[in-house]
């Protein structure tokens, strides 16, 4: 269905298939402040983020066959260029300790939205210049050349406090400095003080969105950048792009002889990955409001290699999935960690537990789903016939 869809629908058809999504993107977001506390709104946003990562990482280790672990290193770049761009000239003065921050830093100011796009397309450059010596490479030395551009972002961070503060990081960033969001909280009043039927359910809205204490700003972007991650990589996948980056990972020799420019698709591939990395990381920043270099160490490519590994390689809608059962399992786990009572009987803590009830559960799925959940497959691929067992009477 979704796969006609860009194949072979009218141009206004997919547009009026993207807005509403995103209107149920709206929907959900609202009705998500309505129905869940502020603990599970933050799992929640987390999740979303975390979606944008793996889809993104997916286009390129997934999709495109390429063996890079380089996400940590454009989190990071994203991250801090999005915490400079909304910390006003005070805040750096007053947080910048180990020297004084550079007068570019200095001059460094915007809205969220702004500085997400910013932090993007700078993420997107970077990975266009490092496509030339990257992709000399294939396999596991493409591993290794990408696994070094991290730890050099992370050193870099490090021992350059004139732009990120060093190892102290950057603390207090704003997380309600966009326009957008700014507009309908404003509007939704208006809406909730006119005398109308309606007025009642948009007080409820304003008051669970903008009174409670949650970060509104940062939720709804997760959200939005979340449902446009997935239809970007969609779009692309189904599109004569997408064809060609599946040739590359199943033979790329092959590729080349049909005459497909394999660097342009891996570099195109690459800059797409990195720009949506970069946006992911500056919602991080938000969602957290503080930021230092040990949060983008090899453990976040790792945590996102997981994910799309037990996903399904090549699988957007198994990224997604990935990202929930990882990140919101780990979370709905956490109880293990806590003093364990089982029929009035207590057993004591045993710290660390969780993540090995994880790691169990995750070599089970990995013993009988070699290809990870949804394999190569997307969700709307998969006959819930055969899944079942079922066979068609003749």
């Amino acid at each position: 269905m979704v796969k006609t869809l860009y194949a072979k629908a009218p141009t206004i058809t997919t547009f009026g298939f993207h807005i509403f999504l995103y209107f149920c993107a709206i929907c959900v977001i609202f009705a998500a402040q309505i129905l869940l506390g502020d603990y599970a709104l933050r799992i929640f946003n987390n999740i979303l983020i975390f979606v944008i990562l793996a889809v993104s990482y997916n286009l390129i280790n997934g999709v495109t066959g390429q063996l890079s672990l380089e996400p940590n290193g454009f989190v990071a770049i994203g991250a801090y260029i999005t915490a400079l761009m909304l910390l006003d000239e005070d805040l750096k003065w007053s947080m910048f300790q180990l020297e004084d921050p550079h007068p570019f830093v200095l001059s460094l100011y915007s809205e969220l939205l702004p500085a997400l796009f910013c932090s993007g397309v700078v993420a997107a450059v970077i990975a266009v210049l490092l496509s030339f010596p990257v992709f000399r490479v294939r396999g596991d030395y493409l591993a290794i050349v990408t696994l070094g551009f991290g730890f050099i972002i992370k050193i870099l961070a490090i021992n350059n406090p004139q732009w990120t503060n060093g190892a102290i990081g950057l603390n207090e960033i704003p997380n309600n400095q966009d326009s957008v969001v700014c507009y309908i909280e404003q509007t939704l009043l208006a809406l909730s003080s006119e005398d109308s039927a309606l007025s009642g359910f948009f007080n409820l809205l304003h008051t669970h969105a903008f009174m409670g204490g949650s970060n509104i700003t940062a939720f709804f972007w997760s959200g939005i950048f979340a449902t446009a991650s997935v239809i970007l990589i969609l779009q692309i996948v189904y599109s004569k792009y997408g064809r060609a980056m599946k040739a590359v990972r199943d033979d790329e020799d092959a590729a080349i002889a049909m005459g497909i420019n394999t660097f342009k698709i891996k570099t195109f591939a690459f800059s797409t990955s990195a720009f949506l990395e970069g946006v992911g990381g500056g919602l991080m920043a938000v969602w957290l409001t503080t930021i230092d270099p040990r949060i983008f160490g090899f453990e976040l490519t790792f945590q996102l290699l997981i994910i799309i590994v037990l996903g399904g390689l090549g699988s957007t809608t198994g990224a997604i999935l990935g990202a929930i059962l990882v990140i919101g399992g780990g979370e709905w786990l956490r109880f293990l960690d806590q003093p364990l009572i089982f029929f009035g009987a207590d057993f004591g803590s045993y710290p660390g537990l969780r993540m090995v009830f994880f790691s169990v559960i995750l070599l089970v799925i990995m013993l009988f789903a070699r290809e990870g959940i949804m394999g190569k497959k997307e969700l709307w691929d998969l006959n819930p016939t055969k899944i079942i067992g079922f066979k068609k009477v003749r």
